[in-house]
């Protein structure tokens, strides 16, 4: 199996080899070429795949003659695990990363087979130069099928650290997210190559950019997660260098989204969104350097190793190769058309992009700054966590304040009495916040906060009225329940109002880490077993330690007695030591001398969570482990006075080092003791009952931050689910029929917009009769092109009304 699965990895090699080459001859116009490179991607894909699947199946039955797996995995290993641990090795997540871009390849191949005729054997050349950098990688730096000789008794083991649900969709989501931008980089690069400059690559790549968007944004939350539960200190966030390098790319792909609608809807921003996803995508490559290169030291990084090198290259071939092709057709990417008001959507959403990319440059000057200063003074100097905070909180407040302007505006233009009338109850909404938290909390004397959480009751505040002023308007239409309009404005604009409700999740995140960074108390205490301090006006208890051993581990913790008011709960944070492995046997002191990791103690609410970890005092338990280890020696030596076990065991030993086959039955007598042993030594914990470390936390709010990332989520799936038309392959079979789609929403929303008021009836006229007269424009130009679809008859044009049924518009 694993010389099938090595042979796969050269064929998949060979395949994208092939298929970038074949692609590139296919641009002369010969099809025969970009149809064999196309199904050499299926192929690709599919021989990848098959090495997933033997490196998962040798991860399963520990197959220790496999390097991957004994550096990764043990015996003793969970089974769930075991299947997670590929990823958490740098041999499999380059497999992963690789596997992920031959499955995106293959689909957005597929399904611009019949379309971009021009741009597709570019793409396809661009992502299997991907894929041929990736596999050359690991056949040459990082072989996943590389073997063991000998074959090891056990192997290392996964890292304490990484043994949470977390971290088995963490990593995958991240490098989902990274490989994703891919697509709509590549279609871009062919777009510069072709001067194909228009929005036809965009159509073609949105959901992939928003599915890479909603993956990252996923993983940069459960590493947050993870980070909360397990690291033990107690935050979710610490500017650590992998963390940054994953939130970078997230940023500046939000702005690349919204800046890509003004492009389809106004031609404008050409040269800012290839910017943008060539931005977006140096930075996705970056931060798999970061991960790989152990240039800056995170505990996320794999440390050194020999593949940071050429992603380095690869990294600065993008950067430069892209900035000279944009450079180059800066002529053809020059828009004719201007913002015609700075009170209009597409204003806000030029100022939102400048704020997303201002946060993305200080968190990239903050991370790189070590490099910087060693590179001016010859010593690294890192920047900690204040001077984040400092330099990102303002420009996040107006984000926040952003987000909740620029959905309440109309596109191309709004009046300023429209814009009185659309703002009164999102202001009104403001001013009551911050009434109450002036009047009923502490936040007058944390401003930021204070601003962020008025921000974010405007934001809300707005975008529920846009719910309503839609819903409300298609019922005057239809005459259908409040309910039932609801539902349908959201089923017939999924990315409108998709987008929206990412827009309140992101606000609730936001005000979540408000609350809990800025009103957060900690204490650190040390406490015998029956003794009590008083946190936050909270009476915590040390009522008693605990100890559980097993063959993994030996976990010491403390249960806690929490007395909040009326309420009193308990809760029973510890600390596992994870015992040595892939070195024989380690003794009885590798039960205590392992890595370790925490189980916190959590009691999660709406208003805030009350947080524990234990740090106990192990230093007697680990004396005791090496006294019991040297009697152990003592034992097997034999001598006067040795028990008759211990002299049948020493024979024993004996036996297995002239018989081989004996090894492991000797081994596992030796490890059944000294668990035992171990087992007594810990059992001493809780007779003499040492006192412990705590550290706890009480974080306002912090639950709604995972609440908000939720809202989030379900907003990115409902902006993804196709329409029911297209679900049936029915509307958008060529880009003559997307860009007809796309001149349909432009109307359908303009009428929407005057209906819920944020068009006068002067703007909205003038608004309408442009769009229409766009339309026909489309119209007549695919009907002279063939491919008109029945749309001009007679001079009459087939164009939707506020509630997407069509209507005859009489040209004029």
């Amino acid at each position: 199996m694993i010389t099938l699965g090595f042979a796969c990895l050269i064929l998949a090699f060979a395949l994208a080899i092939f298929a970038a080459v074949a692609a590139l001859i296919g641009t002369r116009g010969d099809r025969r070429f970009v149809d064999s490179s196309r199904r050499a991607v299926y192929a690709f894909a599919a021989l990848l795949t098959i090495c997933v699947i033997i490196i998962e199946a040798a991860f399963a039955r520990t197959d220790l003659s496999l390097q991957v797996v004994a550096d990764h995995s043990s015996t003793t290993t969970p089974i769930f695990y075991r299947f997670t641990a590929m990823w958490s090795s740098q041999e499999g997540s380059l497999l992963l990363w690789a596997w992920v871009l031959s499955l995106t390849s293959s689909a957005v191949l597929f399904a611009t087979r019949n379309k971009h005729r021009e741009l597709a054997p570019w793409a396809t050349a661009i992502l299997m130069g991907l894929g041929t950098f990736f596999t050359g990688l690991m056949l040459f730096d990082a072989n996943p099928f590389a073997r063991l000789s000998p074959v090891p008794p056990e192997g290392v083991g996964l890292e304490p650290l990484l043994r949470h649900p977390a971290m088995a969709i963490h990593p995958p989501m991240l490098y989902t997210g990274y490989v994703f931008w891919a697509i709509p980089f590549a279609f871009a690069i062919a777009a510069l190559i072709t001067r194909r400059l228009d929005a036809s690559w965009i159509r073609s790549t949105r959901r992939f950019a928003l599915i890479a968007w909603l993956c990252l944004g996923v993983g940069i939350l459960l590493g947050a997660r993870w980070s909360y539960s397990e690291l033990g200190w107690g935050g979710y966030w610490g500017w650590d260098p992998v963390e940054n390098a994953s939130l970078m790319p997230w940023l500046v792909g939000t702005a690349f989204l919204h800046s890509i609608m003004v492009q389809e809807r106004r031609g404008m921003l050409r040269v800012w969104n290839v910017t943008l996803i060539c931005m977006t995508f140096s930075l996705a490559l970056l931060g798999t350097f970061l991960v790989r290169s152990g240039i800056l030291e995170s505990i996320h990084a794999f440390g050194e190793s020999t593949v940071g090198g050429p992603l380095l290259v690869l990294i600065g071939v993008v950067i430069v190769g892209s900035t000279l092709l944009i450079v180059s057709r800066l002529p053809d990417l020059k828009s004719e058309k201007r913002i015609e008001s700075l009170v209009s959507r597409e204003a806000i959403f030029l100022v939102n992009n400048l704020l997303l990319v201002g946060l993305a440059a200080v968190i990239f000057w903050g991370t790189f700054f070590p490099l910087i200063s060693e590179l001016f003074t010859g010593s690294k100097a890192s920047l900690a966590a204040p001077w984040f905070d400092r330099y990102t909180t303002p420009l996040a407040i107006g984000l926040v304040l952003f987000t909740g302007i620029g959905p309440l505006l109309a596109w191309r233009r709004v009046t300023w009495a429209s814009a009185r009338r659309v703002f009164r109850i999102p202001l009104a909404v403001a001013t009551v916040a911050l009434v109450l938290l002036l009047l009923v909390s502490d936040a007058a004397h944390k401003p930021w906060a204070l601003a962020l959480f008025v921000f974010a009751a405007f934001a809300i505040a707005g975008l529920a009225q846009e719910f309503w002023n839609g819903a409300a308007a298609r019922r005057r239409l239809s005459g259908e329940s409040m309910p039932v309009a609801l539902v349908g404005i959201v089923t017939r604009n999924r990315r409108r109002y998709g987008g929206y409700v990412i827009h309140i999740g992101i606000a609730v995140v936001l005000i979540g880490i408000a609350a809990s960074s800025s009103f957060q108390t900690t204490s650190d205490f040390n406490l015998r077993p029956g003794q009590s301090t008083v946190v936050d006006g909270r009476k915590i208890t040390y009522v008693k330690p605990t100890m559980s051993v097993d063959k993994l581990a030996v976990t010491p913790g403390a249960l806690l007695r929490i007395e909040e008011g009326d309420k009193t709960f308990t809760e029973n944070p510890s600390t596992s030591f994870y015992r040595l492995t892939g070195q024989g046997s380690s003794g009885i002191a590798g039960y205590f001398g392992g890595q370790s990791d925490s189980s916190i103690g959590l009691q999660a609410g709406w208003g805030h969570d009350f947080w524990s970890a234990v740090r106990p005092d192990i230093s007697a338990l680990q004396r005791r482990a090496r006294s019991a280890d040297r009697g152990f020696a003592a034992c097997v030596r034999g001598g006067p006075g040795t028990p008759p076990q211990c002299k049948a065991l020493g024979a024993m030993m004996l036996a297995a080092r002239a018989n081989p086959s004996l090894r492991s039955t000797a081994l596992a007598q030796i490890e059944n003791l000294q668990l035992l042993t171990a087992e007594r030594v810990a059992a001493s914990y809780l007779s003499e009952s040492p006192a412990a470390t705590f550290k706890v936390i009480v974080n306002p709010l912090v639950t709604w931050m995972w609440i908000g990332g939720l809202i989030a989520l379900m907003g990115a799936i409902i902006a993804l689910w196709p329409t029911r038309g297209r679900r049936r392959g029915a509307l958008v079979r060529t880009e003559a029929d997307a860009q007809k789609e796309a001149k349909y929403r432009e109307i359908r929303d303009a009428e929407l917009d005057h209906a819920s008021g944020k068009l006068s009836d002067e703007d909205y006229a003038l608004l309408d009769a442009e769009l229409r007269r766009e339309a026909v424009e489309i119209l007549d130009r695919l009907e002279a092109n063939g491919n008109g679809n029945g749309a001009h008859a007679n001079g009459d044009q087939a164009l939707p009304n506020g509630d997407g049924t069509p209507e005859k518009l009489k040209q004029s």
